[in-house]
């Protein structure tokens, strides 16, 4: 899954043209630390954001590494927010 995610971003980064410095400083950087498996642009492109699939128990120090390293980078202040996947949206019959 981590592999397709970063052909996918390298798909919108080259073939779409649907990315910039900044976001490719993201998805570098993220795609880099130990315990990520892929990362990748997401909505709509252009300086947007990113989502990066990450073992649990390392999420915490790989967003604490991404923000640092992104800032002294780029100079930007990033926002990671931790997450987990969970079940999609459902209709349900009342």
């Amino acid at each position: 899954m981590g592999r397709l995610m970063l052909q996918s971003y390298a798909s919108l980064r080259d073939d779409f043209e649907l990315s910039g410095p900044a976001l490719n400083a993201m998805v570098e950087i993220a795609a880099a630390q130990p315990g990520c498996w892929g990362a990748r642009m997401t909505g709509g492109g252009f300086g947007g954001c990113a989502v990066a699939l990450v073992d649990r128990q390392a999420a915490a120090a790989v967003g604490a590494r991404i923000t640092t390293i992104y800032r002294e980078r780029t100079g930007i202040q990033a926002a990671v927010y931790v997450c987990r996947a969970a079940g999609g949206a459902e209709a349900r019959r009342a």
